[in-house]
């Protein structure tokens, strides 16, 4: 485990992620254009991700989805934590992850995956000063579910929501509201999933300035079927 810091007054933003590999990860996009684009497309999301964290003004977390990963995520970004998932679906993941990074002091708790590249400095602006008067904060997904979760509190118990669905957000902000959270809901984005992901990302981040995301781009735009 590395870490940074050990002020965790500040909100921390933490990236859910799996270390890109062939076979592993972004299976349904491996389906349509392969498993060789899938995997570069994967690895250039992740750039996006880590692009983001290094711009953060907090403590930033990396959480793999291996026990081994945490040597890479170091090589990746020294200055991070890094907590590896454990056991179980995304839902318990989550709990369980969140119950540890609270144990070691942090309040304010923002999660990402490493498919949302559209995400701005300004989402996660609004996200955090929504933070400053709501419990919990969610930025929802165009297909039903999240790009972004945050909260100032526990999240309840996940186990059972309906992850990958397009029932998730609401079956998310719901949850929340039942153990007694107040809930703002921060506009919508997009993940990338599906083939049909790629014109809409490729169109997003047209005229994005920020590196990782234009190498993302020049990769969208050389894909066959892609092309302008």
């Amino acid at each position: 485990m590395t870490t940074k810091q050990t002020l965790p007054d500040d909100a921390a933003l933490v990236l859910i992620c799996k270390r890109p590999a062939l076979g592993h990860g972004k299976q349904r996009l491996a389906v349509h254009i392969g498993v060789e684009r899938a995997l570069n497309i994967a690895e250039h999301l992740l750039d996006c991700a880590l692009e983001d964290l290094r711009s953060w003004h907090g403590p930033v977390v990396i959480a793999p989805d291996q026990r081994d990963a945490c040597d890479w995520a170091a090589q990746l970004m020294p200055q991070a934590l890094c907590l590896a998932q454990t056991a179980g679906n995304l839902g318990d993941r989550i709990n369980n992850l969140d119950h540890s990074l609270r144990g070691l002091g942090h309040r304010q708790l923002l999660y990402i995956g490493s498919d949302a590249p559209a995400l701005t400095p300004d989402d996660y602006q609004r996200v955090h000063a929504a933070l400053g008067t709501h419990d919990t904060v969610l930025v929802a997904a165009r297909d039903g579910g999240v790009v972004l979760m945050a909260s100032k509190l526990p999240w309840p118990d996940l186990a059972a929501l309906p992850w990958s669905t397009p029932e998730l957000g609401h079956a998310l902000a719901d949850a929340c509201r039942r153990v007694g959270h107040s809930v703002a809901l921060s506009g919508e984005s997009f993940d990338i999933d599906e083939q049909a992901d790629l014109p809409l990302a490729a169109q997003a981040l047209a005229d994005d300035p920020r590196a990782a995301r234009r190498r993302l781009l020049q990769t969208l735009n050389n894909l066959e079927g892609l092309r302008r």
